[in-house]
């Protein structure tokens, strides 16, 4: 087992940080020990005190994430909201907590792409088979829509924009000097976005006119 647990829980932070960031952006096979242990604040002969090879590291740093999406946004998500903005709202302020200690979380699907190692893609390969599948516009509540529009593609659309957001917000936070990052902006935004879109798609609400 790792020695990583060990270590005392911002150190040990730093150090997935650096490794989720570094695997997330070179991929596996071009990934450099020697930048996650910069970044980290290690020296390379400490960080594998606590971690015995590149793959050790790769494979606990996949795992660690793995289990914290599950933990932290999948068994908190809501699926009983069927409002297709309701529920993009909160998948936005799950992942925005999460970013808060993890500004790399979002990236964490970019580890499971296939690597040159035979018994890295294999394990990739077993812990898929196990991974819980979710949809984040399974089962919501159509009515709403506007008749003369194509639910099919509305959803597209809205998924487009949902990406487009969630890469302007991965790049305020990655790129500013500031890290007091003003999240309640980032969430006052978000709603902004959320309430123009309900009027492209959505019926209009007449309530409280003739």
């Amino acid at each position: 087992m790792t020695k990583l647990l060990d270590l005392d829980a911002s150190r040990r932070d730093a150090l997935l940080n650096a490794a989720l960031k570094e695997f997330s952006i070179q991929g596996y096979d071009n990934a450099s020990t020697n930048v996650i242990a910069k970044e980290a604040g290690f020296s390379k002969a400490l960080m594998f005190h606590y971690v015995g090879s590149n793959q050790e590291l790769f494979l606990f740093t996949y795992d660690y994430f793995n289990e914290l999406l599950d933990r932290e946004y999948f068994s908190r998500m809501d699926y009983s909201i069927k409002d297709i903005f309701e529920r993009l709202r909160t998948s936005y302020l799950l992942q925005i907590e999460l970013m808060k200690q993890y500004p790399w979380i979002i990236d964490f699907n970019k580890l499971s792409a296939k690597t040159k190692s035979d018994e890295i893609n294999k394990a990739l390969e077993d812990r898929a088979s196990a991974k819980k599948t979710f949809e984040i516009f399974d089962m919501i509540d159509v009515s709403k829509f506007r008749v003369d529009l194509n639910v099919e593609k509305c959803k597209q659309f809205i998924l487009w924009a949902n990406v487009g957001f969630t890469n302007q917000i991965l790049d305020n936070i990655r790129n500013s000097a500031d890290k007091n990052h003003d999240y309640n902006h980032i969430i006052t935004t978000l709603d902004d976005y959320l309430d123009e879109l309900r009027k492209v798609f959505y019926v209009a609400d007449r309530e409280g006119t003739d």
